[in-house]
């Protein structure tokens, strides 16, 4: 069971890395420096009197094009896990493979 006093882990909003929240009293934190808080202000601001939706992610297309090359091979890791799996590797060749698959969606997750 999780003990309420101690530090609740989330992300930045704005950059995705890891936020070690503080136990006790107190807001939770969002963004984990002004940098990123200011970051996302602009986002939210630039966005206000135009049909984009407020929640809406602008992205510059060489990023998304990035994007689609990471989840590719995110696919093909997973792929690879299960054509192994299917001729019978063993638990290490598995292990292995999934570890590979985790720090690619660890790295896909820090979406900047």
């Amino acid at each position: 069971m999780n003990d309420p006093r101690e530090p609740k882990q989330s992300t930045c909003r704005w950059c995705g890395t890891e936020l070690v929240q503080p136990s006790g009293r107190g807001r939770r934190r969002k963004f984990c420096s002004a940098s990123c808080k200011q970051r996302a202000y602009e986002q939210r601001n630039n966005v206000s009197g135009t049909s984009i939706p407020k929640q809406a992610v602008i992205i510059h297309p060489d990023k998304a094009e990035a994007l689609r090359d990471e989840l590719y091979e995110l696919r093909c890791a997973a792929e690879d896990i299960a054509t192994a799996s299917a001729e019978g590797a063993g638990a290490e060749e598995i292990r292995l493979l999934c570890d590979e698959l985790v720090a690619l969606a660890k790295q896909i997750e820090r979406l900047r």
